[in-house]
C-alpha cells in the first residue's frame, strides 16, 4: 500500500494583544514525501532519505505591531509564506477586518445602485476611486474592465464598518501603471478615514505609492525582513511625475471624447491643452467662449456681456483616460492651465463638481448652485405628464420614439411646453452659433422643428436642467 506524502505541523503558536496592537506568530511543520519507485530512484541518485521527516521554519518567533491605522505591504516570492501570515493576522482581527475577496458585487445591477444609501453618497464613493462617469455608474459590474472592478471594490471597502482592510495577490492581475494607481488611491482613501491597509504581493514596486508604514519582506525559510517607516505618504502617484502639459487642439479631444459622458458636439475652443505622458494622451481640458447668460455670474461679474466676452472663457470639458483618474491630475491638469487660457476671467459650470471638489483643488471658487430656472423645471414635469421619461430625456433615441408615438395634438402640446422656456436658454436649444436669438427666431425654430430635431432639442433640455454648480477664476486669485 503507498503511503502518502505527510505534513506535520511541530508547532503552531500565535497571539494577538489588541491593545497593543503586536502580533507574535511562529509556524513550523514537518513534511516527507510519499515513497514511490520514481522517488526511491531519486534518493538512491541524490543519497537522500524520502523516508524522513525534513523540517521547515516558516515564522520564526516573529513579532509585528500593527496600528489600526497602519499601511502594511507584505512582499515575498510565490511560496514564500506570505500568504499564510496575510491569513493568520486575518483571523486574529476577526470581525475587526474585511478581506477584499468577500466583497460579492451584484453582477446585473447597475453599480451606482449597489453602494452608499443614496444616489449622492453612490456618486460621492464611485469618484473617489475614480469610476466618475456617467456610463460608468450606469453599468454592471460584470461590464467592467478588471481595473475598475477593483476600484470599484475599493468603494465598497470605503462604506465597511471593519477597521482594517486585507488582500491577498494584492493588484496581481492589474497591468503594473493601473497596479501603481490602485496603490497610491487605497492608501489615500484609508488615510482620509483613519482606515488599516493590510497587503500582500509578489510586486515589490508599489512601495512608493503605497507608502507603507510597515514593509514584510517575507523570503525563503525563516528569512524574513521588517522595516518601519513614519506614517508620510508622497503627495502624488509616482506615475505623475512623467506627465507633462501642452497646448493641444481640438482633434486632441476628439481622441477622448468616448471617455466623457457629454461625448458629442464639442463648443468651438478658445484654448485645449493636453497632458501626456511621453506619447501617450492622458487628459484634455477645453476652454471655449462664454455663453451670454450662465446662473451665478452675476455675483462675481457685474459688467455687461458685450465687456466680458474677450475677458472671460468657460471650461467646456475636462476628461482623463480612466486608467489615471484618483491620482489628483483632473486638479493639476485646470491648475497649470487656467493661468494659459488667455482671458482674465474663467467660469464653469459642472454637474461633476458636486460630488467631486476638483475644480476647487484647482483654485476655483464655488459661487453658486441650481437645477436651471423654473421655466426649465416646469418643461421637464409637463413632458412627464406627457408621457415623456423624465430620468431619459438626455436619450436622443427614447426622445425620438416617444415623439413619434405622439398624435398632432400632442405633438402641438410639446411645442407649446418648449416655447415657454425663459429667453436665456433660447440659444442652447436652438444650438445657434449666434451670441443672441430673438422671440420671434425661437419660435419659428420650433415650429418648424422636425421631430428628430425636437428629439435634440429635448436631450439639451435636459442638459439646462441639471443640477450644477457655477465655479469662477481670476488671474488675481491665488491657486491652493
Amino acid at each position: 500500500m503507498r503511503r502518502q506524502e505527510s505534513f506535520h505541523i511541530t508547532r503552531y503558536a500565535r497571539t494577538y494583544d489588541r491593545t497593543e496592537g503586536k502580533f507574535l506568530i511562529d509556524i513550523r511543520y514537518k513534511v516527507k514525501t510519499e515513497v514511490t519507485p520514481r522517488t526511491i530512484g531519486v534518493a538512491e541518485a541524490f543519497g537522500i532519505g524520502v523516508d524522513d521527516f525534513r523540517q521547515q521554519v516558516i515564522y520564526d518567533n516573529v513579532t509585528l505591531k500593527i496600528g489600526p491605522r497602519d499601511i502594511v505591504y507584505i512582499t515575498g516570492e510565490s511560496g514564500s509564506g506570505k500568504s499564510v501570515l496575510l491569513r493568520e493576522m486575518e483571523k486574529d482581527l476577526g470581525a475587526e477586518a474585511v478581506n477584499i475577496d468577500d466583497v460579492k458585487p451584484d453582477q446585473e445591477k447597475p453599480i451606482v445602485e449597489t453602494v452608499g444609501r443614496n444616489l449622492d453618497e453612490a456618486l460621492e464613493l464611485l469618484s473617489r476611486v475614480g469610476l466618475n462617469d456617467a456610463y460608468l455608474f450606469v453599468r454592471r459590474y460584470r461590464e467592467l474592465s478588471d481595473g475598475q472592478k477593483y476600484r470599484y471594490r475599493i468603494a465598497r471597502l470605503l462604506e465597511s464598518p471593519s477597521q482594517y482592510w486585507v488582500m491577498d495577490e494584492f493588484c496581481a492581475t492589474l497591468d503594473r501603471d493601473t497596479a501603481k494607481i490602485v496603490a497610491f488611491n487605497i492608501q489615500k482613501q484609508a488615510r482620509r478615514v483613519g482606515k488599516a491597509v493590510i497587503v500582500a504581493t509578489t510586486h515589490t514596486d508599489l512601495f512608493e505609492d503605497l507608502a507603507p508604514t510597515v514593509h514584510i519582506h517575507k523570503g525563503w525559510g525563516r528569512r524574513l525582513e521588517v522595516n518601519y517607516h513614519p506614517n508620510k505618504p508622497d503627495e502624488a502617484c509616482s506615475l505623475t511625475r512623467s506627465l507633462r502639459i501642452e497646448e493641444g487642439t481640438l482633434n486632441d479631444y476628439k481622441q477622448l471624447a468616448e471617455f466623457h459622458y457629454r461625448s458629442g458636439r464639442c463648443p468651438s475652443p478658445r484654448k485645449v491643452f493636453c497632458l501626456k505622458r511621453g506619447d501617450e494622451l492622458c487628459g484634455v481640458i477645453v476652454y471655449s467662449h462664454p455663453p451670454p447668460n450662465v446662473f451665478g455670474r452675476r455675483r462675481v461679474l457685474k459688467a455687461e456681456f458685450c465687456k466680458l466676452k474677450h475677458e472671460l472663457s468657460t471650461i467646456t470639458r475636462v476628461v482623463l483616460h480612466p486608467k489615471y483618474r484618483t491620482i489628483g491630475l483632473g486638479a493639476r491638469l485646470m491648475k497649470e492651465t487656467l493661468p494659459l487660457a488667455g482671458t482674465r476671467y474663467v467660469q464653469a459650470i459642472a454637474v461633476m463638481a458636486r460630488y467631486n471638489p476638483f475644480f476647487e483643488k484647482a483654485g476655483m471658487q464655488r459661487v453658486a448652485e441650481t437645477r436651471g430656472d423654473r421655466t426649465l423645471q416646469e418643461a421637464v414635469t409637463k413632458l412627464g405628464e406627457l408621457g415623456f421619461k423624465t430620468y431619459a430625456l438626455a436619450s436622443q433615441e427614447t426622445n425620438l420614439n416617444c415623439l413619434r408615438a405622439l398624435s398632432g395634438e400632442e405633438l402641438a402640446r410639446v411645442r407649446d411646453v418648449l416655447l415657454k422656456v425663459s429667453q436665456g436658454y433660447y440659444k442652447r436649444l436652438k444650438a445657434s452659433g449666434k451670441a443672441y436669438v430673438l422671440r420671434n427666431e425661437y419660435e419659428k425654430f420650433i415650429e418648424e422643428a422636425t421631430v428628430e430635431m425636437l428629439a435634440r432639442v429635448l436631450d439639451r433640455l435636459a442638459v439646462l436642467a441639471q443640477a450644477k454648480v457655477y465655479l469662477f477664476w481670476t488671474e488675481t486669485q491665488k491657486s491652493f
